[in-house]
Formats: C-alpha cells, sequence, structure tokens
C-alpha cells in the first residue's frame, strides 16, 4: 500500500467516526495522538484531506469516500499535489484551472444546494452561488498591526521570507499555517483578527472618558481594536463564560491594557442590571451569539452538521439579549450590534427589531463581504439612542 493510500485510509477513518458534536480541530488532535507512529507530514495530509472533504458540503455523497477525497482536493487547491499526480493524473494537469473549469473537467452535475443548502436564509446582499464557491477556498491568516507598529511588523517579515499582502490601513494577509508566535515573538505589537472582525472597527468611535461595555467579548479582539482607538476609555467587558475571560485576561496583558472591569454575566438575565458597576453606556458592542455560518470557510465540518432550525434558535437569543442590554445605552449613546453569519434572521431582521422593539436608530447596516477576499463574512449594524 503506497503512503497515499494511506493517508485515503486515515482520512476515511477520521470521517467514519467523527459527528461533528466537538470542533473538528479538537478531534483530530485526540485522533492523532491515539497513533503516534504517523509523523508531523502524516497528520497534516491527512488533517486537509478531512477539511476538503467538509468543504463539499453533500454534494456528490454517493461517491466513494477515497473518491470524494480526491475530488476535493482537485477542487480545493490550485499547487501541484503530488497524491494526484501519482492517483489521479487527469486531475493534477488541471490543478491550476479556475474553478468553473476544474468542475467541467470532473464532469459532475453543478449542485451548489448541496454545497450550502440554506440559501433562502441568505442576506439579501449575498449573491448565492458565488458565496457557494468560496466553500472551496480556505480563507487566508489576518493580523491586525497595533498603532505604530505596522513597519517593524512588515521588516521582520520580509526578514523571514515570508510571502505578504498589506490590506486597508492596518490589516496583513498571510499564508495559512504562517507561525506567527516564532515570526513575530512581541505579542503586542499585534492581534491574529480577520480582516472582516477588523473592519467592524470602522464603525466604532470613542472619544476620552466615555463609558463602553463590550458585553460579549470572548476573548477580547474588538475591545483590543476600541482601546487602539481610544485608549483613554472606561471599559467594561463581559461574558457568560468564566473560563473565556481568563484567556482575556491574558490576551490583555499581553496586549498592555491594565485598566478595565471584567463580568461574568448572563445577558438575558432580567435582573441584569443589578450585577453591573455601571447601568449607563455610550457605547455598547454586541457580538451576538450566532450560528457562525460567515467563518464556515475556516470549519466546513459545520457546514456539513449544520440544521437549518438553529438560524431561528439564535435569531430568538440574538434578539433577547439586544432586548436586555440596549436598556443600558445611554442618550445619544450607539450600539455595535455585530455577527458573523450571513443568514437574514440574524441580520437583517435583528436590525429591524433594533429600531423597532429596542427603540433605537439604525445609522447603517451591511454586510461585511469576506468570501470574496479569502475571509470571513460578517455583518455590522450600528444604532443610536436618541438624546
Amino acid at each position: 500500500m503506497t503512503r497515499w493510500e494511506n493517508y485515503l485510509r486515515s482520512a476515511a477513518a477520521v470521517l467514519e467516526e467523527y459527528d461533528g458534536s466537538v470542533p473538528l480541530h479538537h478531534f483530530l488532535k485526540q485522533f492523532f495522538k491515539s497513533r503516534p507512529q504517523m509523523g508531523s507530514r502524516d497528520r497534516k495530509t491527512v488533517q486537509q484531506l478531512v477539511y476538503r472533504y467538509y468543504r463539499l458540503g453533500r454534494w456528490q455523497m454517493d461517491m466513494p469516500v477515497e473518491d470524494r477525497l480526491l475530488l476535493a482536493t482537485f477542487l480545493c487547491e490550485t499547487a501541484p499535489d503530488a497524491m494526484l499526480e501519482s492517483l489521479r493524473p487527469e486531475f493534477a494537469k488541471h490543478i491550476s484551472a479556475p474553478l468553473a473549469e476544474k468542475l467541467a473537467i470532473a464532469q459532475l452535475d453543478w449542485d451548489p444546494a448541496a454545497v450550502f443548502p440554506f440559501p433562502d436564509h441568505l442576506s439579501p446582499s449575498i449573491e448565492a452561488d458565488a458565496f457557494t464557491r468560496s466553500f472551496f477556498q480556505q480563507p487566508r491568516l489576518f493580523i491586525r498591526a497595533r498603532p505604530g507598529k505596522k513597519k517593524a511588523i512588515v521588516k521582520q517579515l520580509e526578514q523571514a521570507g515570508v510571502v505578504y499582502a498589506t490590506v486597508g490601513t492596518d490589516a496583513i494577509a498571510l499564508p495559512n499555517g504562517t507561525k506567527t508566535e516564532a515570526i513575530l515573538p512581541e505579542k503586542s505589537w499585534y492581534e491574529i483578527q480577520d480582516l472582516s472582525s477588523q473592519e467592524t472597527g470602522l464603525r466604532f468611535h470613542p472619544k476620552a472618558k466615555e463609558y463602553w461595555w463590550d458585553c460579549c467579548a470572548a476573548s477580547g479582539g474588538k475591545s483590543i481594536l476600541l482601546h487602539d482607538h481610544e485608549p483613554d476609555i472606561r471599559l467594561l467587558v463581559s461574558d457568560v463564560r468564566s473560563s473565556i475571560l481568563d484567556n482575556l485576561r491574558k490576551r490583555f496583558a499581553e496586549a498592555g491594557i491594565r485598566d478595565y472591569a471584567s463580568r461574568t454575566l448572563d445577558l438575558t438575565d432580567p435582573g441584569l442590571g443589578g450585577h453591573l458597576p455601571h447601568t449607563s453606556f455610550n457605547g455598547i458592542i454586541l457580538d451576538a451569539p450566532c450560528t457562525g455560518s460567515g467563518t464556515w470557510g475556516r470549519s466546513p465540518e459545520n457546514l456539513y452538521f449544520f440544521e437549518a432550525a438553529k438560524i431561528a434558535e439564535y435569531a430568538a437569543l440574538q434578539k433577547k439579549i439586544a432586548k436586555n442590554v440596549s436598556k443600558f445605552l445611554a442618550p445619544g449613546g450607539t450600539l455595535v450590534y455585530i455577527t458573523c453569519s450571513v443568514f437574514r434572521e440574524e441580520n437583517e431582521d435583528a436590525a429591524a427589531f433594533l429600531e423597532r422593539d429596542c427603540g433605537l436608530r439604525i445609522v447603517e447596516s451591511t454586510v461585511v463581504e469576506g468570501f470574496r477576499r479569502f475571509a470571513d463574512s460578517m455583518f455590522v449594524t450600528v444604532a443610536q439612542r436618541s438624546k
């Protein structure tokens, strides 16, 4: 048996065992741990095969697993691939062709609804076929240069021979798998943050001494972005998960941010105000829990296992949270509602709810399209309380 056949067999074993109940990268870590004989190259190859498999959604599911793995490699990759050269030379010689040409070469009926079966739920501005085809490409790794550090970062990237591209003012795109911690050891210089996530921060306009609340702060990426806009703010960060706030504190320490308050809070709690150190905020960032459908290019297993009923569940939760936290927005204050979703129910419908049920005025609502730029896709609404 060739090593290529071994890789296909190992990938098939992953696919047989994995059920989507945990993130794929966590499952793979345990899978490889139980097979210590696999070297780093073996693990990387098998991992790539599995991720490619899920990028096809449920299209061509009647195909044998090994054949589907090879098809996925052909459709998702553009660089020469030794496995295809050995096992599918007719694919290998066209590896750099555009996707439309590859689909014709494979002589398969293109069925976008089998890849992404939720087009009726998409935000109106998103073109369904272009979004669906974007799953066949892996998003890039993006970092955000912190104030005054971009030139130093670029210098170190060039010294290390890393291919990079600057995007806008502070974003830098890197190849996936770049070991940033080895090339850029000074962690206070940059944040790993997707391009679209960085661009949501263009809607943050904090002023000195204002009170701001990042109410679903997670590990704090948007709070650090906010702080970089205006270091002299009074900042509250909260999340329902105490463990992730521990990660936030570590990340804040690395970023040199020390003057802030943090709370573990359930934003659906009717008595939320009793747990807040301050109850009138000039700005609230609501990066709401969501389906994450705009990030499925990075986690295609979610594309494969997702059930449409989850959309309504998240939409209901988002409205409940928005209704509760918007009560603490000061007159003239701004609420920035963000999702990493492409679904209308979580996006435009939520914006309409903010205006209709929360008494806010919508200033801007937009889909931040990342799928055409090798990045995540997000949604942002800016809403204001009247003075």
